[in-house]
């Protein structure tokens, strides 16, 4: 099966934007960055996570603190694989208090936030947790909805939605993937 790109939806220069965006959302959202945390499911949520706060420390001139959430162990289909392959969990502050904004390169079923939900809340517990994501495709499993939205991308379900985001990726970009017949 081999996979073609259907559509761009995010160029570089777009993600950029929509991740200003989103910062100044969080903030006024949460009244600035008093008591905000950012906490990035591995691995591209992780990495979109430190970006904002890139971008929240540039617009109000105060750090927030970023923590990273393996939810491996926490997924309801960890009996179907073999045997998860484990990142890490590094939350180094207090979530008492906080208002944390969990994020996520893509929103699908909603079972990997779920999973995040329990994993974060085995380290504390925040006065409120909120859902910041560079895209939504739909589909929903569970009822969990985003208060953050890069781009709403409706896709059919034999679609994909890839998610570049550098270091990981060449390039930082959002594309749909079509599957067709191949090797």
């Amino acid at each position: 099966m081999t996979e073609t790109v259907k559509a761009t939806i995010l160029d570089a220069a777009d993600v950029q934007r929509t991740l200003v965006r989103i910062a100044h959302e969080i903030l006024e959202a949460a009244g600035g960055a008093k008591d905000l945390a950012l906490v990035g499911i591995v691995t591209r949520g992780d990495v979109l996570a430190h970006k904002l706060a890139d971008i929240i420390a540039s617009i109000e001139g105060a750090e927030v603190p970023v923590g990273t959430l393996d939810i491996s162990l926490y997924r309801d289909d960890i009996g179907t694989k073999l045997s998860p392959v484990l990142m890490r969990t590094e939350v180094d502050f207090p979530l008492e208090e906080k208002t944390v904004v969990l994020v996520d390169d893509v929103l699908y079923t909603g079972r990997t936030i779920r999973a995040a939900l329990d994993a974060l809340m085995d380290l504390g517990r925040p006065r409120c947790i909120r859902l910041a994501v560079l895209v939504d495709r739909g589909h929903r499993e569970l009822p969990i909805r985003a208060d953050f939205v890069g781009k709403n991308v409706p896709s059919a379900y034999q679609e994909k939605v890839r998610v570049s985001i550098r270091p990981f990726d060449e390039v930082d970009s959002v594309e749909i993937l079509e599957a067709g017949e191949g090797a």
